[in-house]
């Protein structure tokens, strides 16, 4: 069986959004946005000219709030971005990048953030040409939103930062242009308005969010052929026992092991009545990380939908509050860190029974065509336990890590994105201990000399043939991984800009 965990077709999930996302041709002002963004420009200014005061636009930004912001206008916007320009590390993918984007602009035509409807349409115009600015993945407490990625962004769409082009940075000067596009003009409200939000978390999150439901579904699959090659007894896998305990998670996981095995599946006379626990209790675990994604995915889709920035305006007045604050962004990573370790954990446990005579049906230790001559998938254990051992060490709760900062007026910040880029590498390397497990179920496979398969199963021996002689198989791993990414993947298109 090779059909996708689908998150696209319900159009209010994740899956969904990230879709129109990556849809630039989407992205319009209805006539509705365009009065309601048209509206908020007007109460900003009948605020200022009835002499009230307005966060970052007459006075300082942070804790320089108690501060007048001077008259230049554009320049104190231009500041606000140049002095956060300061991010590190590798960058973000140009999907991310993309994604979070169009998550600023969707929250500024929300009409809460005094955005003139002309500078959206000129940055949304940058957007659908295919205009990706290139984002630092190091610098953000995600407090008052993600300021330091968007400031590179809003920097970029300003053409003085670097676009993404043909997979490399380059100039986003030159790249405006080649588009025909026009660089932006920020003037303090509306760079503010960019950088003051959590998108660049979230874009990272919903990503992530995909990755963790697609190896959920292609450890289940996994797990189904493990079962179906050793002959392991089917009856754990059966709707009666996951319906009696009332999980959807661990039901929906057994029916997708179930379709591994076939119609009457029956056990082995060599097998035990009960396997160990990474194989008999796969509908709970997977079940309880697909649980706990629907749960994240509620969070996930309210801050997608919703107004991230401060000031905002309101019911015709200007409020000052916190809505930049990314904390639900940061808990919901944390759990994903956690799902995705427990995903990692179950293959690599798998691993270890394909591999071990005790477990694996008699055949040979390590799967090795000639014991001691040879030895098998040895490295690929140890390098899979490695890949687990780091999936730990990442794994540590990024909200655990706060500290205040700027003067100690963001003195409780929530770090989701550092949790978000973290659980991106624990995911892939999740995927590698998949790979390592499914050249692993392509030898056990050719080793079982089981009846002719098809699909994704028999492209998997290609990828994994017979293992006579001891070989090179960092390859091979990483091209397994990739074929059941793609069997049970997302099946989103990524964003080669």
């Amino acid at each position: 069986m090779t059909a996708k965990m689908s998150y696209v077709d319900n159009p209010t999930d994740v899956g969904q959004i990230v879709q129109q996302a990556l849809t630039p041709a989407d992205l319009t002002l209805s006539a509705t946005d365009e009065r309601r963004m048209i509206e908020s420009v007007r109460q900003l200014h009948d605020r200022l000219a009835d002499g009230g005061d307005v966060y970052g636009v007459t006075r300082g930004f942070g804790p320089l709030v108690d501060y007048p912001a001077g008259t230049d206008d554009e320049g104190h916007g231009l500041g606000l971005i140049h002095h956060l320009c300061v991010g590190q590390g590798e960058p973000l993918s140009p999907t991310a990048s993309a994604l979070s984007v169009w998550l600023r602009l969707a929250s500024m035509r929300r009409g809460h953030s005094a955005v003139p409807p002309d500078l959206w349409r000129q940055l949304a115009d940058l957007h659908r040409r295919g205009f990706v600015p290139v984002l630092p993945s190091e610098g953000s407490v995600s407090a008052s939103g993600d300021l330091i990625p968007l400031a590179h962004a809003a920097l970029s769409l300003a053409g003085q930062g670097q676009a993404w082009y043909d997979g490399r940075a380059v100039s986003a000067a030159e790249r405006i242009r080649a588009l025909s596009g026009r660089p932006a003009r920020w003037r303090a409200r509306t760079a503010l308005a960019f950088v003051n939000g959590s998108s660049v978390s979230l874009a990272v999150a919903m990503l992530n969010h995909l990755e963790i439901a697609a190896q959920a579904r292609a450890v289940a699959a996994l797990t189904g052929r493990v079962v179906a090659v050793l002959g392991c007894n089917p009856e754990a896998y059966a709707d009666p026992l996951q319906r009696v305990r009332g999980h959807a998670g661990a039901r929906e996981a057994a029916e997708w092991i179930r379709a591994e095995l076939g119609d009457a599946p029956i056990a082995a006379a060599d097998r035990p009545l009960q396997e160990p626990y990474s194989l008999r209790c796969v509908p709970q675990v997977v079940g309880a990380v697909l649980d706990q994604l629907r749960l994240q995915e509620g969070i996930l889709l309210v801050e997608s939908t919703g107004c991230t920035d401060n000031p905002v305006v309101i019911d015709s007045a200007v409020w000052h509050g916190g809505n930049f604050h990314a904390a639900p962004i940061a808990l919901a990573v944390d759990q994903q860190a956690a799902c995705a370790h427990q995903l990692a954990y179950l293959v690599e446990r798998q691993l270890a029974l394909v591999v071990d005579p005790a477990h694996n049906g008699g055949r040979p230790p390590l799967l090795s065509a000639r014991p001691g001559a040879s030895s098998g998938l040895a490295g690929v254990q140890i390098a899979a336990s490695a890949f687990l051992a780091k999936c730990r060490q990442l794994g540590y709760p990024a909200t655990l890590t706060a500290m205040p900062t700027n003067l100690g007026n963001q003195d409780h910040v929530p770090m989701a994105l550092n949790g978000a880029v973290i659980v991106a590498d624990i995911v892939r390397l999740g995927w590698l201990i998949i790979g390592s497990l499914a050249v692993a179920v392509s030898q056990l496979d050719l080793l079982a000399m089981s009846a002719p398969v098809a699909g994704v199963w028999r492209e998997l021996r290609s990828v994994s043939p017979p293992l006579r002689h001891d070989r090179p198989l960092a390859d091979e791993v990483r091209a397994a991984a990739d074929l059941i990414r793609r069997t049970w993947g997302t099946g989103l298109p990524s964003v080669t800009a």
